[in-house]
């Protein structure tokens, strides 16, 4: 009897493992997004001697070169050391954000429009913001805490004045079909439709908010709550699966 694993690769995988392909046209399909040695010399330089240099020199630096690789970046804007860019040229930042140590902003995707930040947002360490093909936007003036986990397949929108604290996920896709048993999971249809939240939101430590959902403006998450399903505005939601337990705007 055949292995029923003995299918063919994602188009991810496919890629990574193409022997038709050099590692450096792979490496410069899932890294820089643009093909051309000019392209490829001014990352590596830049990321490779700027990237993790400490201290106040290093900062400087990133500042003022760090731009040149992007879509567009406003005024002000500081990154920390160790930041990984992928797909630079689809990633927009807006005035004076902080972009701390070890973030990873990954605009990769055929035919997306990438990473929109606005301004005055800023990006804990370790924070993930991470297309998969779709689209993230996050508003003014939003705060996004350490490790936390932005991933989108069609589009992630975050709206102004959000703020997050650390370990918060949204994921925007992540939806597998598994109704077939003769092939793999990873090999069935994606589903996404995407995340919306609102302005004004309120996420307590280690919130996941998945696929579909939309959270109303000026709403709170408590801490550790899942989030699958709309929250309205003004709600104040926990638990697994949140549920609204009161409205902020009530008498």
């Amino acid at each position: 009897m055949s292995d029923i694993r003995e299918k063919p690769q994602t188009a991810l995988q496919a890629t990574l493992t193409s022997t038709r392909q050099s590692a450096f046209t792979k490496y410069q399909q899932m890294v820089i997004g643009r093909a051309g040695l000019w392209a490829f010399l001014k990352f590596e330089v830049l990321t490779g001697f700027l990237g993790g240099l400490p201290g106040a020199a290093g900062f400087l630096l990133r500042k003022i070169f760090f731009p040149g690789l992007l879509g567009a970046c406003g005024r002000g804007v500081v990154f920390g050391r160790h930041v990984t860019l992928r797909h630079a040229h689809k990633i927009k930042i807006g005035n004076n954000c902080i972009i701390d140590d070890y973030c990873v902003l990954d605009a990769k995707g055929d035919g997306n429009q990438g990473i929109l930040i606005g301004d005055n947002v800023v990006l804990a360490r370790n924070t993930v913001v991470s297309c998969k093909g779709g689209d993230i936007t996050i508003g003014d003036n939003s705060n996004i805490s350490l490790n936390c986990m932005i991933h989108s397949e069609t589009k992630v929108e975050i709206g102004k004045n959000n703020l997050y604290a650390a370990y918060c996920y949204i994921i925007g896709g992540g939806k597998h079909s598994f109704d077939r048993t003769d092939v793999p999971i990873i090999q069935q249809e994606s589903m996404s439709e995407g995340v919306i939240m609102e302005d004004n939101i309120w996420l307590g430590a280690a919130v996941k908010v998945l696929d579909g959902a939309r959270v109303g403006h000026d709403a709170v998450i408590g801490t550790g709550s899942v989030v699958n399903k709309d929250i309205p505005p003004f709600s104040v939601a926990v638990g697994l699966p949140a549920r609204v337990v009161r409205q902020r705007d009530s008498q």
